[in-house]
């Protein structure tokens, strides 16, 4: 029989003729089957998807049926994996019925709809725009042709977005690095969050700046410390906006109830000869943190070996710990000092002469908290 014939031979009687037509009759009548068993599958819903792709599978596994019959079976896939979000698989699907008939306006919107879905905007584009060419009133089409612009606008804004807050942080990271500033990891960051430094149109750096009162850990904050200002004035001014804080006609901070921290007897200190410096890439993605391109994993940077560790450790002398702040001296001077790494942004820490503490705090006897 034309049923045990070996593959690629041709029949040579009539009966063998006979066998194959009838064979071919029996896997068209399966192949149809099938197809109308996935249709009937798709209608009981979400539950029955899978066994809807397995009987449209299994149809096209036939080889027995016409081109357009095979086109509706691609293309009734492609509509289910949509359905189960295998976008992927849809589009493949949709790109297959296609070839089989580029005119069909179903498969058209069927791969327009998973390309979107992957984002793939471009693509999504040019198959909308094929099947308005051959249905231009099709209101489906229409309105997922505007669905595709808005989706375009909104990735093109935002990749502008992201391009802009890589510029910055660029040029903030280049700025650092002319200055000779060292940056390192953050001590603080559940008091400083993601504040960071701004460069303006002058190609000045401003500062958020953290004031620790190491007595007690309280802290306060200047917003705008411009590198190129005195500690001094800062700290006259500085009552304007932390609730006249040294002026010694306004009643002494919560904690202070010996009126120690006056203007005249407070000095700021930074601590020197300890931290670890940020690798030039790392330093970027701090900059980016909060921002639209937050999100990078990798960026092109001219990477140097920009780590350099200093030493936790005590001394006495020239290289103490803890290193007083001329006030007359700008932000700009005492950044650039070799011992100082800046925790992601500057920390100072704020004692009073009048303290009792002080003491400790001189001869090194304290330390933040870890």
């Amino acid at each position: 029989m034309a049923l045990w014939m070996e593959t690629g031979s041709e029949p040579t009687t009539q009966s063998e003729k006979d066998d194959l037509d009838a064979i071919a009759a029996l896997k068209h009548s399966v192949a149809l089957e099938l197809k109308e068993n996935g249709n009937q599958y798709v209608k009981k819903g979400k539950k029955h998807y899978s066994d809807a792709i397995d009987c449209y599978t299994r149809a096209i596994n036939q080889k027995v049926l016409s081109d357009s019959e095979q086109l509706i079976l691609f293309s009734n896939r492609a509509h289910v994996n949509l359905l189960l979000g295998n976008y992927r698989r849809a589009l493949m699907d949709a790109e297959e019925a296609i070839k089989l008939c580029p005119t069909n306006v179903k498969a058209l919107y069927r791969a327009a709809k998973a390309s979107l879905s992957l984002n793939l905007l471009a693509e999504a584009k040019s198959f909308c725009e094929k099947g308005l060419e051959h249905d231009p009133n099709n209101k489906e089409l229409k309105k997922f042709a505007e669905q595709i612009d808005l989706q375009r606008l909104e990735h093109e804004q935002r990749e502008a977005q992201v391009s802009r807050a890589v510029a910055e942080a660029k040029d903030l990271v280049s700025a650092i690095e002319d200055r000779g500033l060292k940056i390192g990891k953050a001590m603080f960051r559940e008091l400083t969050g993601l504040r960071k430094p701004a460069l303006d149109k002058n190609n000045i750096l401003h500062w958020p700046v953290l004031l620790l009162y190491a007595e007690v850990m309280s802290s306060d904050f200047i917003e705008d410390f411009c590198e190129t200002d005195m500690f001094s004035a800062h700290l006259d001014t500085i009552s304007f906006s932390l609730s006249n804080m040294f002026s010694d006609s306004c009643p002494p901070l919560p904690w202070d109830k010996e009126n120690n921290y006056t203007r005249e007897s407070i000095e700021l200190y930074y601590e020197a000869g300890s931290g670890v410096c940020l690798s030039k890439s790392k330093l970027l993605h701090y900059l980016l943190e909060g921002t639209a391109a937050s999100h990078l994993e990798s960026i092109d940077v001219d990477e140097k070996d920009a780590t350099e560790v200093f030493h936790h450790g005590i001394s006495t002398g020239k290289d103490s710990k803890w290193v007083k702040v001329n006030e007359k001296r700008t932000l700009h001077d005492i950044l650039k000092e070799a011992n100082f790494i800046i925790p992601e942004i500057p920390v100072f820490y704020v004692v009073s002469k009048r303290s009792s503490f002080y003491k400790e705090f001189k001869t090194g006897k304290w330390a933040p908290p870890p």
